[in-house]
């Protein structure tokens, strides 16, 4: 499974102020499986270090001084090998189960910096060591869901992952062109992109419908582990409160109607509670876990849109739009068969989120004045770009053209169902819903507007 990560890892690796990494992501993102294929793909040797496993004496390197020297060599020791230092790569996994060698990485860049140290830990797990954590001494790689762009480089046949490409090169794409890969945006919708959902999804395709069960499948069994994580991580009444707030974002999303998503209401979430603050907690919870992604909604759209936001006023969309789906119950049929009705604005909506997440690392945003929404706010260079996303049978983009006759933005973004082709003389360009993780590159070469 091809990640596009991986080029990031190699840059680090090339990097001559390179300090130990700490690659940090929801569970089943596939941070595992990615620095072991760096490994046999960048190095003599791969020697991985998990913290996860219990019973392990790994612990006893960590239970002294944290001096490299003597955790190196007692590594050396627990393997029961010599490890090259300038050669191999070394794991620490699961990280945040050891704060020691958390707070270690910062004794590494300081005296050992030859050594290409890697470590993999969830969001929130690091985040609520009880070690200081080593500020300004690693440096920080965030792992995703696959992309759809990765999906589709997975899942589709060469010739059309080409063909694919070459529409981003020359901004037009033929409707035959655009039917397939439509068809694929709804098998990644039903899939998502965690990768044990993936690969079992890969595992039986020789049966389409077995394959699509076989992803349900897997995704359900995710949802148990991420909700048993709340106990884990939260405690008894804290854990019920997230559990609260996780389960109900879906069944929000899904009460819109076939538009935009609206900000996220507090009513009625937590049983006799009211308002922000009750949900406060474990909305921050859940992002500190990267399970959730917030927007905050911006009441005028300038520099800098921060400055325009309350804390209280934000949308919320789930990390995976293959786990929206289970847990709304859709079955496969009715999401490949486009027959599910006002939830079509939402599953659109939180899927470009979560493409916009994997790809832009300035801030998302949203914009609402009186009667008019945009889904999303962007920067490119010093500029605001709005995106407005349309995934039913009504495309007007209304709100888009109220926005313009305030505010100046060329381009403007309008993500639809329909073929790729270049920029007119509007300001407005229609890009498929399946380009939307791609926007920053659309936006890099521009063609000059004629108009």
């Amino acid at each position: 499974m091809e990640r596009t990560i991986l080029a990031d890892l190699k840059e680090w690796k090339k990097s001559c102020d390179r300090k130990p990494l700490l690659l940090l992501g929801a569970r089943q993102t596939g941070k595992t499986w990615i620095l072991k294929e760096f490994g046999r793909i960048s190095f003599k040797n791969t020697r991985y270090f998990d913290f996860s496993e219990q019973n392990s004496s790994l612990s006893l390197v960590f239970s002294g001084n944290l001096d490299p020297d003597r955790i190196l060599k007692d590594l050396e020791i627990f393997l029961e090998e010599s490890i090259d230092l300038l050669n191999d790569l070394i794991i620490f996994d699961e990280i945040q189960e050891e704060p020691s060698a958390l707070k270690s990485l910062k004794y590494f860049h300081e005296k050992r910096p030859e050594v290409t140290l890697v470590a993999a830990g969830s969001l929130l797990g690091v985040s609520l060591s009880s070690e200081s954590f080593p500020v300004g001494k690693v440096n920080y790689l965030k792992m995703y869901p696959l992309s759809f762009h990765e999906f589709l480089r997975e899942t589709a046949k060469e010739m059309l992952f080409h063909e694919y490409e070459k529409a981003l090169q020359t901004h037009q794409s033929s409707s035959l062109l655009h039917s397939r890969l439509m068809g694929h945006l709804r098998d990644y919708w039903i899939t998502g992109g965690l990768p044990a959902a993936v690969n079992a999804y890969m595992g039986n395709r020789e049966n389409q419908l077995a394959a699509y069960s076989a992803a349900r499948t897997v995704q359900n069994n995710l949802l148990k582990d991420y909700l048993n994580d709340f106990g884990k991580h939260a405690g008894k009444l804290n854990s019920n409160h997230i559990r609260y707030v996780f389960e109900n974002i879906p069944l929000q999303l899904a009460s819109f109607v076939d538009d935009s998503v609206k900000r996220y209401i507090f009513k009625d979430i937590i049983p006799g509670k009211k308002g922000f603050s009750p949900v406060e907690g474990p909305l921050a919870w859940l992002e500190q876990a990267g399970l959730v992604y917030k927007v905050p909604v911006c009441n005028r759209a300038e520099i800098p849109l921060k400055a325009f936001t309350k804390p209280n006023m934000f949308k919320l969309h789930l990390f995976d739009i293959g786990l929206m789906g289970a847990m709304l119950e859709l079955s496969p049929k009715t999401i490949l068969e486009n027959s599910y009705g006002i939830t079509k604005g939402f599953f659109a909506e939180s899927f470009v989120m979560a493409e916009l997440k994997k790809s832009i690392t300035t801030g998302i945003y949203s914009w609402t004045e009186r009667n008019s929404e945009i889904e999303f706010m962007i920067y490119s260079d010093d500029s605001i770009i709005p995106i407005e996303v349309k995934a039913g049978n009504r495309t007007k983009a209304k709100s888009l053209a109220t926005y313009l006759t305030k505010y100046t933005s060329d381009p403007a973004l309008k993500l639809m169902d329909c073929p790729l082709q270049p920029r007119g003389k509007s300001p407005i360009w229609n890009i498929p819903l399946y380009l939307s993780g791609r926007i920053p590159d659309l936006l890099k070469e521009l063609p000059t507007n004629s108009g």
